[in-house]
């Protein structure tokens, strides 16, 4: 199966669509497609018609992470989603919805005419979406979901994305869809289109394109339908955003900080197995551990090193190192590492020309060396900076390009915050993480 990337943008100025709502209803009632989009549409139509036809799942890119697309509605479909991905039939998947009107046709009409969605969920669908949110809803009986959409739960995860181009890729297609994040099962989300390729290479027809992802971490899936409502996953909506809203002051978090290992089935995506991880070794410094405030450990680097094709690889006379360093709000420049002058490094030969190579940081490189001055290896070095969206929009690929340059050991620079985006930036490097400094 050959894989290809599709690049699908608006002429400038130009928009892809806009919400329209009848009066009292709600600003997410129901998306349009504009008809001066007409160019950039017609790749998304392609797209759509092949969901329609197809049991391959679509690759497209949303606000947070590129997804893995599918009719959520045919079991043949929603099947290709897990074979692509290589993802444990029991993690269950998100469905994505173009707006209110596609989300009530799937739950259906109540006997007394109510609205089928939560009255709980009102303030966060009117503040939230479309975006980073993610609702826990009861499924209806007789669904219109496949069933391997929920792995056996009685309830699923709908989310609207603000992403125009995935609105109206949805809007198009007719049906909800199933979307996983889309990236080989365990692997770091992708956050362009060519991440996306890496993993799925031969798996999957279709990559849509729509440059960078500008959150960078997946959605918040939250429960309302229990007391107190909870969060099952940090993401895109801190929790002290959403105690703001009428209804979720005494929301909770019901979500660990690494696999929850169990006979049942997770209540959300992310629960219960590996997750994020790149092939590197990665070691987590928390915010908490005082004895790396300054940066690596010097003895953290003494077991590291790797072989090559079955050799192990030296540098005068040593055993080489390749370290990755990944710096947020504490570290200075090498993280405090003995290293040469770090200069920008050359761009990754095996990269594409594609604007995922222009990220929000830049890679720089040094020699590593030892207390005696000697040369043992080299050192990539990442600053994401100090702002924690910024953290957040470069973390997957800061380890995915830190992967491509055969990074040994990944060191990472954890941040604080439990009410924010930081609590999704740190849920994600501890289950990514091989070892953890606390």
């Amino acid at each position: 199966m050959e894989t290809r990337i599709v690049r699908v943008a608006p002429s400038k100025g130009t928009q892809l669509g806009r919400f329209e709502a009848s009066t009292g209803a709600s600003k997410v009632e129901e998306w349009r497609i504009l008809p001066e989009a007409k160019d950039a549409v017609a790749a998304l139509e392609d797209a759509a018609q092949y969901l329609k036809t197809s049991d391959t799942p679509v690759a497209f890119p949303t606000e947070t992470v590129y997804g893995l697309g599918a009719d959520a509605t045919r079991s043949g479909s929603v099947k290709g989603i897990y074979a692509a991905k290589g993802r444990p039939s029991d993690n269950p998947l998100i469905v994505h919805v173009a707006d209110l009107h596609m989300l009530r046709e799937l739950l259906g009409k109540k006997s007394d005419d109510q609205d089928a969605i939560p009255s709980r969920y009102q303030t966060l669908i009117d503040r939230f979406w479309p975006g980073p949110l993610t609702i826990l809803l009861p499924n209806p009986q007789p669904s219109k979901l496949a069933p391997e959409v929920t792995a056996g739960l009685t309830t699923f995860g709908a989310r609207m994305p603000s992403s125009p181009l995935a609105l109206s890729l949805i809007k198009l297609a007719g049906v909800p869809l199933a979307a996983p994040s889309a990236n080989a099962s365990t692997k770091p989300s992708p956050t362009a289109a060519q991440h996306v390729k890496d993993d799925l290479d031969g798996r999957i027809e279709i990559i849509l394109d729509g440059g960078p992802c500008q959150v960078g971490v997946e959605s918040t899936v939250v429960d309302g339908l229990c007391e107190p409502p909870v969060v099952l996953r940090p993401g895109g909506i801190g929790m002290e955003e959403l105690r703001s809203c009428p209804g979720w002051e005494n929301v909770v978090k019901a979500y660990k900080d690494h696999s929850e290992e169990g006979k049942a089935a997770p209540r959300a995506p992310g629960m219960k197995y590996k997750h994020y991880s790149p092939k590197a070794r990665v070691v987590l410094y928390e915010s908490t551990y005082k004895d790396g405030s300054a940066g690596v450990l010097p003895s953290d680097i003494e077991v590291t090193g790797a072989t090559e094709n079955g050799e192990a690889r030296k540098t005068n006379g040593h055993l080489s190192k390749r370290i990755g360093v990944i710096r947020t709000q504490r570290w200075k420049s090498g993280a405090g590492l003995e290293c040469g002058a770090l200069q920008p490094a050359p761009v990754n030969p095996d990269a594409h020309d594609d604007e995922y190579l222009n990220p929000a940081y830049q890679v720089y490189k040094g020699d590593l060396k030892n207390s005696q001055g000697e040369v043992i290896g080299e050192l990539f070095d990442i600053d994401l900076g100090q702002d924690t969206k910024r953290i957040a929009q470069g973390l997957f690929s800061a380890l995915r390009e830190l992967d491509r340059r055969n990074i040994d050991t990944i060191f990472v620079d954890g941040i604080e915050g439990e009410l924010d985006i930081a609590a999704a930036v740190m849920n994600r490097l501890r289950k990514a993480a091989s070892e953890i400094r606390s």
